[in-house]
């Protein structure tokens, strides 16, 4: 299954951001932080790291015989692509419900705010571009 079609859960999503930010990190290591903030077991992050990797998220290079786990892509591509992928599966890709939840969930930073700006004037000069 390809990354961008897989959906992710609450943990592998933690794990994928940990992974993405401290990469490459071996089980073990993933194993002793997950311990030490969540107290899940080594084999529970084992068996997440391997679904993770089939589902295309993951890739894993084996070093000095223990596998060092990477992100295949970089970490603002697959939460972009989790994004696109929740729009779509629990939105039914309408953007109306998260635009509403934007503006109901409170005050935005400058640098959000203007972060939305630059998108919606990306989006209104790629829209003139295709109507060429």
């Amino acid at each position: 299954m390809h990354a961008s079609n897989a959906l992710v859960g609450k943990t592998e999503l933690e794990i994928l951001r940990y992974i993405a930010d401290h990469h490459p990190i071996s089980v073990g290591q993933l194993a002793d932080h997950v311990a030490a903030t969540s107290g899940q077991a080594r084999t529970t992050v084992l068996t997440t790291m391997e679904r993770l990797r089939r589902k295309g998220y993951l890739r894993r290079k084996k070093v000095q015989g223990v596998y060092r786990y990477s992100p295949k892509m970089a970490k603002d591509e697959f939460l972009r692509q989790l994004v696109g992928n929740f729009v779509e599966t629990a939105l039914g890709g309408s953007i109306a419900p998260f635009v509403a939840f934007l503006a109901d969930s409170g005050p935005l930073s400058d640098g959000e705010l203007a972060t939305l700006h630059r998108l919606v004037r990306d989006l209104e000069a790629k829209r003139k571009e295709d109507q060429r």
